[in-house]
């Protein structure tokens, strides 16, 4: 493909011909730059680049999402959108503050909204990115792909497997571009020690253990007046109306972990929160990205009083159709274990923290990689073994992905896969018994109790329309 001709066409109407297949195979042959500087398209052409919106600006995104992209000259942040009215403008100043510094000129071209469904009707918006608390992933997710914009959202992947199905129906159907945020794919020794597992070099794997950080129990909390920032009633979205309070949502001032995170209401808790993380790399290694396990038990401990209600000290178990049985637990060191018939090998992410408020952040810090024999450590992954994708940064393979059209390394099947074993886990700490699943269809077996744990009751006027599960056995 001429450099003319990469001039004449524009960002747009490339955009829109790779999604048609039109260029998309033909740009990954001819050699199409993996990250395309902003002169592919033609020098000193804001107009040429990828422009995203913003959908949800607190602390991951300001500290984690935003900087992954607008690092890249082939994107530009042109849009910010936020339930909370301070935290629209403090994301437009520090969007335009960046810009500024990185072009030496004021910038001041970053737009602020109040509602998501408004940014994604601008059609000057390309993709979009979601970082989001986790009950509003899956409706956003969904919403965006019908309206054509490509997405790179925040794991987990949805709030209940009834939802997370519904998305990843609604991408494939609208054939755009979604990476999940299961960014530990594109660090190396994730993928290395996946690269180790697949090619055998612990002999035939028996035995994966996970370990989470864990997270404390709260008081009880008094009711406050809603802040008149923020939109509190679309905030809680499809969950139950109940009051609120400050520790309940995020910091009114600031940007530290917020609260949300430890409220059943919105999430599951670190078995989403990281599970998501290490369940889908362990699945990586394991082989099983497109499938899930067939039965899980476990126990857990959950806070009897207080607003915080996610679970505490757990210890989960799952077996998989190949033999493989996995374990998930909070009191074993955080990372993932595999052990096969010759020997182990332990990846983490060492003393990396996505933002500085992340629990592992206070931990001491653990080895990337660790292995029965040291050696292993050093093996070379041959020209005829498996070779999994190789990507250095999860945003930009998203960006690459855009452009290309290619498929990106956490899709979003894969990232709802991961998000159901997650789920999976969660159900058995709640029923406290074995349970036992049909991965195909997506239902427990012989168990309607269980079942009612795929999807919740969804408040008007935020409700989404599930798709009704098979009853297949």
């Amino acid at each position: 493909m001429s450099s003319e001709k990469n001039d004449s066409i524009s960002r747009r109407k490339f955009l829109d011909l790779s999604s048609k297949g039109i260029l998309g195979s033909a740009a990954i042959i001819s050699g199409f730059p993996t990250i395309l500087p902003a002169s592919v398209f033609g020098k000193n052409a804001p107009s040429n680049r990828i422009n995203i919106g913003a959908i949800g600006v607190g602390r991951i995104s300001r500290g984690h999402d935003m900087p992954g992209v607008w690092k890249y000259d082939n994107a530009q942040i042109t849009a910010v959108c936020d339930l909370d009215s301070n935290r629209v403008t403090a994301a437009q100043n520090l969007v335009n503050e960046y810009y500024t510094k990185k072009t030496g000129k004021d910038f001041k071209g970053v737009k602020g909204y109040d509602h998501y469904q408004d940014l994604l009707a601008n059609k000057d918006i390309d993709a979009v990115l979601v970082s989001t608390p986790d009950h509003w992933h899956a409706p956003i997710v969904i919403h965006a792909v019908g309206a054509g914009k490509d997405v790179y959202m925040q794991k987990p992947a949805s709030l209940t497997i009834a939802e997370g199905r519904m998305m990843s129906d609604a991408v494939k159907a609208s054939g755009r571009i979604v990476q999940v945020g299961s960014q530990q794919r594109s660090a190396y020794q994730f993928r290395y020690a996946a690269e180790l597992v697949r090619n055998g070099r612990i002999g035939k794997l028996q035995r994966v253990y996970v370990g989470l950080p864990g997270d404390p129990s709260g008081d009880e909390e008094p009711q406050m007046p809603i802040p008149k920032n923020l939109n509190y009633d679309m905030w809680l979205g499809t969950t139950p109306d109940v009051y609120y309070t400050e520790k309940r949502v995020h910091p009114h001032a600031g940007f530290d972990r917020p609260g949300w995170l430890r409220c059943e209401q919105f999430g599951a808790g670190m078995i989403t929160g990281w599970g998501a993380h290490h369940i889908d790399s362990a699945h990586w290694a394991m082989n099983t990205e497109y499938t899930g396990p067939v039965e899980i038990w476990g126990k857990a401990d959950f806070p009897k009083s207080g607003l915080w209600n996610v679970h505490g000290i757990f210890r989960t178990e799952a077996m998989y159709e190949n033999g493989v049985q996995m374990t998930v637990s909070n009191e074993i060191p955080n990372g993932i274990r595999f052990e096969g018939t010759e020997g182990w090998i332990f990846v983490s992410r060492g003393d990396s923290a996505v933002t500085t408020s992340d629990p592992i952040a206070k931990q001491n810090a653990a080895k990337k990689l660790d292995a029965s024999d040291p050696k292993l450590l050093t093996s070379v992954i041959g020209p005829n073994e498996i070779h999994l994708r190789e990507s250095n940064d999860h945003h930009g393979n998203w960006l690459d992905s855009i452009v290309t059209r290619r498929e990106p390394l956490a899709p979003a099947e894969i990232g709802h896969r991961s998000c159901s074993a997650c789920l999976l886990h969660h159900a058995a700490m709640k029923l406290n018994r074995k349970l036992y699943w049909n991965p195909k269809t997506e239902r427990f077996k012989n168990d309607e109790e269980a079942n009612k744990l795929l999807a919740r009751e969804q408040r008007a006027p935020y409700a989404i329309k599930l798709a009704k599960p098979s009853k297949k056995k």
